[in-house]
């Protein structure tokens, strides 16, 4: 059986965020209550969000993610190291074997960005590694920072190093550097 009026993705993953309005949550939860359909693509979203809960505690995953995402992580008891820090920054980092996860929280200037790329390349011992450009970053504009999860299994067994990130907004008119970030880490 389908809906007459889906919900899209979006706002059932605004919702499951937390993110809706409170009269807006509360007609979502009514729609749900009343059609199978989107129901089953609210299970749905639970599920994914539970083996994304559980490839962030295992360590199996970096991600990009939202201000809410965190807060969820944190509810779900996960211990969080964070760092903050503006474009041109460096930050003095590290991961404890007793945290789940490290959130890096960069500020940028997000406002009119369209599309956002990062570039990031990892030095170990004075050798540099290859840059790895990742294309299409989510971000909220109005937030200015992008929040990163490196993935904590990785990231513990990695001997000291430095990860430089440079993100790049793309549009029509080309790229433009936005912010450059170094990450100096020791085990």
């Amino acid at each position: 059986m389908s809906c007459p009026t889906p919900l899209p993705f979006e706002t059932l993953l605004a919702w499951w965020l937390g993110e809706l309005p409170d009269a807006e949550a509360e007609a979502l939860d009514e729609h749900l209550f009343s059609c199978a359909h989107c129901a089953r693509r609210g299970e749905e979203l639970a599920a994914l969000a539970a083996g994304v809960r559980h490839a962030v505690r295992s360590g199996a995953v970096g991600l990009v993610v939202s201000a809410p995402f965190v807060e969820r992580m944190r509810e779900a008891g996960l211990r969080l190291r964070e760092y903050r820090l503006a474009a041109g920054e460096t930050v003095n980092c590290t991961l404890r074997a007793d945290e789940d996860a490290v959130v890096a929280r960069m500020r940028a200037p997000l406002a009119g960005v369209t599309r956002l790329d990062a570039l990031h390349r990892v030095e170990v011992g004075g050798v540099e590694g290859p840059e790895v450009r990742v294309e299409g970053l989510p971000f909220d504009p109005a937030s200015g920072e992008v929040l990163f999860v490196p993935m904590p299994a990785a990231l513990k067994k990695m001997p000291a190093h430095t990860m430089r990130v440079r993100f790049v907004a793309v549009g029509a008119g080309g790229e433009a550097a936005i912010g450059d970030y170094t990450f100096a880490h020791t085990p």
